[in-house]
């Protein structure tokens, strides 16, 4: 490992000892600093996958929801845009999105990844 990475590496575990959830060793603060990059990183893919698929047919939107609400645990303003997603979900009395919507949003992101796959290996 060369000096500049082992000065990040450093600076991600004191960070991780200032702000994290009480890590009493460096092998837990290292492992918590790993779990919170891998969470972002899921979250972002999970977004920008969202995002692509927001003009097609199927569950963009809630998509984007998921990934949202995965970084929404590491960074600020995931959770403000999150709101912003929410409210324009399609919701039941209680708040809830029905899981009627739920299960034609998986039906047709279902759909147009079976049709997407069969257009481009078929063809």
């Amino acid at each position: 490992m060369s000096e500049e990475e082992n000065r990040f590496e450093e600076a991600a575990i004191e960070a991780e000892f200032e702000i994290g959830h009480r890590e009493e060793t460096r092998a837990e603060a290292r492992r918590s600093v790993i779990t919170r990059l891998l969470r972002m990183a899921s979250g972002t893919f999970i977004t920008i996958l969202g995002v692509i698929l927001m003009p097609l047919p199927g569950p963009g939107l809630l998509i984007v929801a998921i990934g949202l609400g995965i970084l929404s645990r590491d960074v600020a303003w995931a959770d403000r845009l999150l709101q912003i997603v929410r409210r324009r979900l399609p919701t039941s009395s209680n708040g809830r999105l029905p899981r009627s919507s739920i299960a034609t949003i998986v039906a047709l992101g279902l759909a147009g990844i079976a049709f997407s796959a069969w257009v481009a290996f078929l063809s």
